[in-house]
């Protein structure tokens, strides 16, 4: 196979990597505190087809993994008092799992039997002194720009917002969570700020995805047209040099 073709079909490969990307992207467009995702494309060099020691490597297209937007959504108003919007890029709620802290942007939380405040997959909200935990008898409660809970006009907790110094430490965990996949310690984000009876939208340009789809289907139409040109150049070349030998 030529080395046009071989660079043709890597370039291909990322470009389905990058279409089920954009594909999830447009499906999470109305998902709480969903954060837009992208491919990371480089440069791998490897050995032509056919090399003569005059002529360089060739270029293939790699996966790098995928970067994600932690750039702030919008904050809707949905009047649900257990309902709290994160205003600020790079902060989390930090959630207790099974598997230990995650970190997630999505706030909608409930009570659990025991007064708990929990998530809807019922994982436990961190307060900065450990699990939170409400009395319905109490009434609603309210909750302070800083995320600190009170009911009665009583504090009973105060909601724990971390942040990490890159990002790049937190991995997707599923239920709207994040995990941190480095031994990056998570930071109290004192400047940040909950708003109640809010939830954040998803950061999502369902418009500009939409377009994105297009342009990458567009690109591997190309590039298949391309290999077959290659192929069909191939192959008119072997007969032709079959027919002059």
């Amino acid at each position: 196979m030529e080395n046009a073709a071989y660079i043709g079909l890597s370039r291909q490969m990322t470009l389905r990597r990058e279409l089920d990307i954009v594909a999830n992207n447009i499906a999470n467009a109305d998902t709480t505190g969903f954060k837009v995702e992208q491919l990371l494309l480089g440069a791998e060099v490897g050995e032509r087809a056919r090399n003569d020691a005059v002529r360089p490597g060739v270029s293939f297209v790699l996966d790098r993994g995928v970067g994600r937007d932690y750039g702030q959504g919008p904050l809707n108003q949905t009047g649900r008092p257990l309902d709290f919007g994160i205003e600020g890029e790079g902060v989390f709620f930090e959630i207790e799992t099974d598997q230990g802290p995650a970190y997630t942007r999505d706030g909608a939380f409930t009570l659990d039997p025991e007064g708990r405040l929990v998530t809807e997959a019922g994982h436990r909200v961190q307060g900065q002194g450990g699990e939170i935990i409400l009395d319905p008898a109490l009434g609603q409660p309210a909750v302070a720009a800083d995320g600190a809970i009170s009911q009665n006009g009583l504090p009973v907790g105060q909601l724990k917002l971390v942040r990490f110094d890159a990002l790049a430490a937190l991995s997707k965990g599923g239920d709207g969570l994040y995990r941190n996949a480095s031994n990056a310690a998570a930071m109290d984000a004192t400047d940040a700020r909950v708003r109640q009876g809010m939830l954040e939208g998803s950061n999502v340009n369902p418009i500009l995805e939409i377009t994105n789809l297009i342009e990458i289907s567009r690109a591997y139409e190309r590039i298949t047209r391309m290999i077959e040109n290659t192929n069909d150049l191939s192959r008119r070349a072997v007969e032709r040099l079959g027919r002059t030998s």
